[in-house]
């Protein structure tokens, strides 16, 4: 009775948090400090929803990953570069601390200084997938980026929990090797597993089973769910079962947030340190920015990576949990930590928000900060002698492709975010090169000064998207003919008030196209079948 009262309770400060502009969780965040206010605590419902919820974000993340985007230098260098980075000003600044006699700090030595800066140099995987999600730009070049270096943090993290928890792996755990060769049996089940509630079964099955298997040899479940996901992330059906997901693993992980707030309750001192705390979040984005920079990644690369990354971690709160257990960290830091992570939530979502924004803003200043040598997917974009251009590649964009390229004779060149759907065209055949259409930078890039291409059409789903598009496709000079989709009349309104020549409103003209299709092929009145 009490856990259906807990959740219901999350649902409406999840809502309360969304309207005034914040993520869901946050508000899960303060339901568990509530909760905890008011005397409970985390019972086995609310732990067994947060390990699945955790369990099936890293599944997720694994179907999103491609090994060698890992064996990038950008990715791996600055990760670990960042690492030390903030052990750099982190242990000086609590040991400094510790000797002004601040309450919180009194008796630290290095060992603990370290291990809280080591918890606080971890970056919330949770946050920064949810926001790249409802932005829709998780398959963007900062997005990828931004994944690759959680994803290393997230290792470092599981390396750490297992050694510092004295498991050794049994006699058994080599045979987790097989897992390896088992990968062909893994695709077929994805092959035929059609597109319903078998494939959402096979993923929990994957995931929670491969978890526990893992548990069973005494290495990190965690672990299992991220390699599991890895092995069939080539698969073609990888991205659709990762969507089949997202419902459920979001449910799931309001669990997570609520245990972290009913860990316990703050006193007065420990939300001012834990808001002192967030003074360091400014050094942790300006450090993975300029990282990312020296590794030779765009400014606006750099700077939205960095700023999806500038929060504290449910890692981090983790690794303090462990160092309370071994007696390494003192009881009251698994508080504070969860305030920590609490507060760095509500500071970080209102710039990621506004990421976009704040590059323009800053965007003369960071190109001045740029390396020449750039990496190949931040060069200069040369469409060649492409007469038209489809920004968006996804269904809609790529039969607008064919149709432009087949029926009307033109040369388009189709551009998106993804590099997994850019291989994929790529191999069909079709002209796609990468960009993603709500970078200011891409129209800078991007050479329409020759004058060839004159007809643009904006496919992406979203319409803040193609509004965008349409801003800076005008500010660049372009002169052609603008074309869009949109699916409510409203949308429609809002892209023909900004400049687009036509608009197509998926929901109203696909009835209309459907009964043209089954005419045209219809046969004469009195003839017969064959």
């Amino acid at each position: 009775m009490f856990d259906i009262v807990w959740i219901a309770l999350a649902f409406a400060l999840g809502l309360g948090a969304r309207h005034i502009g914040l993520p869901p969780l946050v508000g899960y965040l303060v339901g568990g400090f509530v909760l905890h206010a008011f005397g409970a605590h985390e019972d086995a419902l609310i732990k067994e929803l947060s390990e699945i919820g955790i369990t099936l974000l890293l599944f997720t993340i694994g179907l999103k990953l491609k090994l060698k985007s890992l064996a990038q230098p950008h990715v791996w260098g600055t990760a670990l570069l960042h690492l030390f980075g903030m052990q750099a000003l982190v242990v000086p600044l609590l040991l400094a601390l510790a000797d002004l006699g601040l309450p919180l700090l009194v008796g630290i030595d290095v060992g603990s200084a370290v291990l809280l800066a080591f918890a606080l140099s971890f970056s919330s995987t949770v946050f920064a997938v949810k926001v790249l999600e409802e932005k829709g730009e998780i398959g963007s070049l900062y997005g990828t980026v931004a994944i690759g270096i959680l994803i290393i943090q997230d290792l470092a993290a599981v390396f750490f929990l297992a050694f510092s928890a004295g498991k050794i792996p049994t006699f058994w755990a080599p045979l987790l090797l097989l897992l390896w060769p088992a990968r062909r049996l893994l695709h077929w089940l994805l092959s035929h597993a059609g597109h319903g509630e078998l494939l959402l079964l096979l993923g929990l099955t994957l995931a929670l089973g491969t978890s526990q298997l893992f548990e069973l040899v005494q290495m990190k479940g965690n672990l299992g769910a991220i390699l599991i996901g890895v092995l069939v992330a080539n698969h073609p059906k990888a991205s659709e079962l990762a969507k089949s997901l997202l419902d459920l693993k979001d449910l799931f992980l309001v669990g997570f947030f609520l245990s972290i707030g009913l860990q316990g309750a703050p006193s007065p001192g420990m939300m001012l340190f834990a808001l002192g705390l967030l003074l360091v979040l400014p050094y942790k984005w300006l450090l993975f920015q300029q990282l990312m920079l020296w590794f030779g990644l765009r400014g606006r690369t750099a700077f939205l990576s960095g700023l999806t990354l500038a929060n504290y971690s449910e890692f981090g709160l983790i690794v303090a949990a462990v160092g309370v257990e071994n007696g390494w960290l003192q009881a009251h830091w698994l508080a504070v930590m969860a305030l920590v992570l609490a507060c760095s939530f509500i500071a970080a979502s209102p710039a990621v928000s506004r990421s976009h924004v704040w590059y323009e803003t800053m965007s003369y200043w960071l190109r001045r900060l740029e390396r020449r040598g750039r990496l190949p997917e931040e060069a200069e974009i040369d469409p060649g002698d492409a007469n038209a251009m489809v920004v968006g590649m996804g269904r809609i964009g790529c039969g607008a492709y064919d149709e432009l390229a087949h029926e009307r004779g033109l040369r388009p060149v189709g551009i998106d975010a993804d590099p997994d759907t850019i291989a994929r065209h790529q191999q069909q055949g079709r002209y796609v090169v990468q960009g993603s259409a709500t970078d200011a930078d891409f129209w800078h890039r991007l050479h329409l000064d020759d004058g060839h291409i004159r007809l643009v059409l904006l496919a992406m789903p979203r319409v803040s998207e193609n509004l965008f598009a349409v801003e800076h496709l005008l500010k660049e000079g372009f002169t052609g003919t603008i074309g869009a989709i949109a699916k409510y009349a409203d949308d429609e309104q809002a892209l023909r008030a900004a400049g687009v020549d036509l608009v197509f409103n998926l929901y109203a003209e696909a009835g209309a196209g459907f009964a043209q299709h089954i005419c045209a092929g219809q046969q004469p009145a009195g003839s017969s079948r064959s």
